[in-house]
């Protein structure tokens, strides 16, 4: 195919790239860290205090801070600091009684863990599509209903907020639990009301990628007194109480040990201070991106449920097919932006269902074969590769590009610029 005067522009032909330096990486948090996560930490190491429940001087946790300040920044009465952002939805999900016969609807485009933290809890994982916000369809969950059915996971996807009063109308419907996974939306919102305060329990990540970090680490939020006791046990080897915190459940067993550390709880202490300046920053350089490129009839913008609501971490767009997707990526890598395709068969992306091999498969830790073949299990869950297509199709075709909060106003007006060169030459 011969290339024309407008491809002849392009960095990947050998045209200057419009972008005068690289995106920088996106660790939003991250990249943040600074002095008061070094005095944070220090402050911890000095006291000799690492674990939260006691230690050499009676000085507050920073374990327990951190939880009063999330719930209160996040407009919620309880959080709960925990490992990881997997450990959060396991938790939640035992906090909420899910367990074996169970089916819990999740979507088709998250991480392997929104899955696998069902299938921890020994209940049914159901995979629902997504549809062009990359969120989770209200349509095709109602579709997947069944008897056994006891919860949807909603997963606020790449900074983006559900369709949270369709969910929210259907769980009450249809009499259905909520846990929400906003591993990815930290700060986000849905008509003005903060992400994982919908549900009966929202669940967060503090993983080194997500929008504040600690490296690792989640928090479990809920309104519900009984749910936060029954997610501070099962966090903490089955423990009924500490320190005198009484406990409103009656003590069971099977409990984990999912506690915070103080150390990471003093580093997210200090990242929770820098979260709205974060969304500030991320939601003024995608609004300026966007608005530059919103007339272009050649590409499709994700859908948002809630603009304003939205995080900002990331641009998505629709090309016409698969193939034009990757092409249009690799042009914009050459001009110096970030940008990628979001499916490809032949790479094992954690984030799209067709990869979860071993969850489609039903493969377990043991011969045994449960939660699936559990006996309490009355239901048939079946999997296949293309069980979602209407979700590989979007995600075939969809551009992904990062929005650091670290570009500046001249790296969004080149980044535009970019944008506009490619889709002129290869749309």
């Amino acid at each position: 195919m011969g290339v024309d005067a407008a491809q002849k522009e392009l960095a990947l032909y050998g045209g200057t790239p419009a972008r005068t330096r690289p995106d920088p990486p996106m660790f939003p948090g991250g990249m943040e860290i600074g002095e008061e996560e070094r005095q944070a930490v220090l402050d911890v190491l000095e006291s000799k205090n690492l674990f939260r429940y006691y230690g050499v001087t009676d000085r507050p946790s920073k374990v327990a801070q951190f939880e009063q300040a999330f719930a209160r920044h996040m407009g919620a009465k309880y959080a709960l600091g925990v490992t990881s952002g997997t450990a959060a939805l396991h938790t939640g999900l035992v906090a909420l009684g899910i367990g074996p016969g169970d089916e819990v609807i999740v979507p088709a485009y998250t991480f392997i863990a929104s899955a696998a933290a069902v299938i921890a809890a020994n209940a049914i994982p159901i995979i629902a599509e997504v549809d062009d916000s990359l969120t989770l369809d209200p349509a095709d969950v109602e579709r997947k209903i069944t008897p056994y059915t006891k919860a949807i996971m909603p997963v606020h996807m790449r900074g983006a907020p559900c369709d949270m009063d369709a969910i929210m109308a259907l769980a009450r419907r249809r009499n259905l639990l909520v846990i929400e996974d906003v591993a990815q939306s930290d700060g986000g919102s849905y008509k003005g009301k903060r992400l994982g305060t919908f549900g009966d329990v929202g669940c967060f990540s503090l993983q080194y990628h997500k929008i504040i970090t600690s490296g690792e680490g989640g928090v479990v939020l809920t309104d519900d007194k009984r749910l936060y006791d029954r997610a501070r046990m099962f966090h903490d080897s089955a423990g009924a109480w500490r320190r005198g915190e009484q406990s409103t459940v009656e003590p069971f067993t099977g409990g984990t040990n999912y506690r915070m550390s103080e150390i990471t709880g003093a580093l997210a202490l200090a990242q929770l201070g820098k979260l709205e300046d974060l969304l500030a920053r991320m939601r003024r350089n995608k609004r300026i991106i966007r608005e530059g490129i919103a007339d272009l009839a050649q590409i499709q913008l994700r859908r948002l449920h809630d603009p304003e609501g939205d995080t900002g971490i990331c641009l998505i767009f629709f090309v016409e097919n698969g193939e034009r997707a990757k092409l249009v990526a690799e042009a914009l890598r050459a001009e110096r932006v970030s940008a990628g395709s979001m499916y490809d068969e032949g790479v094992p992306d954690w984030h799209i269902y067709r990869h979860w091999t071993h969850i489609l498969h039903k493969r377990t830790a043991t011969p045994t074969g449960c939660p699936f073949t559990c006996p309490f299990y009355k239901g048939k869950a079946e999997y296949s590769e293309d069980m979602c297509p209407r979700t590989l199709e979007l995600l075939g075709r969809a551009v992904h590009l990062n929005v650091s909060p670290l570009l500046t106003e001249q790296d969004c007006e080149e980044t535009v610029a970019a944008i506009r060169k490619v889709a002129e030459a290869l749309l």
